[in-house]
């Protein structure tokens, strides 16, 4: 169906007029006329009754006429929308990062981004494969590395390395290690060398499974791994940003770990000056000053 003779239609039902309806639509009274007769033969049906008062709706044309209406509200409150959004945050945001980070860092912070825009809808995109912003893929990315793509924007969020970790309880029982040659006496909770994973940390984990560990559990991501070590199964290589959120755990060989791996916070250059984009990136700024914080309060001496 031809949406400009729908428009045209729906100005001359509700002006009851052709004449009005054309100084409206800055149209002509036979152009309006010659769209109507046009509309009425597509659809086969009388769409009005015409009198020398004006025009009256058809059963048919009153039928055409709560549609267009309902048209004409939604789209005046789609308008509505996108210039409110040049203020307010609301709508979809497509956000993409890894599963470890996304599962054990993002999503228990998400509370406080929705209690701050209620309005706003998140799809949270979980997974290893690294999404195309350019094309939008996704509208937002946090990487573990700096992002290839071209014609994007990119802040530097942290640094995280991969340590070992347990819990108290577990090295009550079985001991505390202080080599990696003592791993052996203990189980290893690990992502398998073969799962997608940022490069430090399979290099640590590498480095670890070559001294023939005797009993190891191999997780194809982070949440997994530390579930483990939470449940007292064994002595896990995870990301130091969980320790924040998770005291309970406690950090073990202390003089071994990872190189630095950067997070990065990236979006499409033509979502700059998107207000939803914004919102997120500070929020997301002002969680990890949080964090930081947190972890300098963790880590400073006593």
């Amino acid at each position: 169906m031809d949406w400009d003779k729908l428009r045209i239609f729906h100005a001359v039902a509700d002006a009851g007029s052709l004449t009005h309806a054309g100084e409206s639509l800055h149209l002509s009274q036979s152009a309006v006329s010659r769209q109507i007769r046009a509309l009425e033969e597509a659809l086969g049906t009388t769409l009005f009754h015409r009198h020398a008062r004006g025009l009256i709706l058809t059963e048919q044309g009153e039928l055409l006429f709560d549609a267009t209406s309902a048209m004409a509200k939604k789209l005046d409150s789609a308008a509505a929308r996108i210039r409110d959004s040049e203020e307010e945050v609301y709508g979809h945001l497509r956000v993409t990062t890894t599963v470890g980070f996304g599962t054990l860092w993002l999503a228990p912070r998400l509370t406080k981004l929705y209690e701050r825009y209620p309005d706003l809808k998140i799809d949270l995109m979980l997974e290893e494969r690294v999404l195309d912003l350019p094309m939008r893929e996704a509208d937002v990315a946090i990487r573990m590395k700096e992002p290839a793509q071209a014609d994007l924007v990119r802040k530097r969020l942290l640094n995280i390395r991969m340590r070992f970790y347990a819990t108290p309880s577990y090295l009550e029982r079985m001991g505390r290690p202080n080599s990696l040659e003592e791993l052996r006496g203990h189980r290893l909770i690990c992502q398998s060398p073969d799962t997608a994973q940022v490069s430090e940390g399979a290099r640590l984990v590498q480095q670890a499974m070559a001294h023939d560990l005797p009993s190891t559990l191999t997780v194809n991501n982070y949440f997994g791994v530390l579930q483990g070590v939470l449940n007292h199964l064994g002595i896990g290589i995870l990301p130091d940003y969980l320790t924040v959120d998770h005291p309970g755990i406690e950090r073990v060989l202390p003089e071994i770990e990872s190189g630095e791996v950067p997070v990065f916070l990236a979006y499409p250059e033509e979502l700059r000056s998107s207000r939803r984009v914004t919102a997120f990136r500070d929020f997301i700024q002002e969680q990890i000053l949080i964090y930081r914080r947190q972890q300098m309060g963790e880590t400073a001496p006593e």
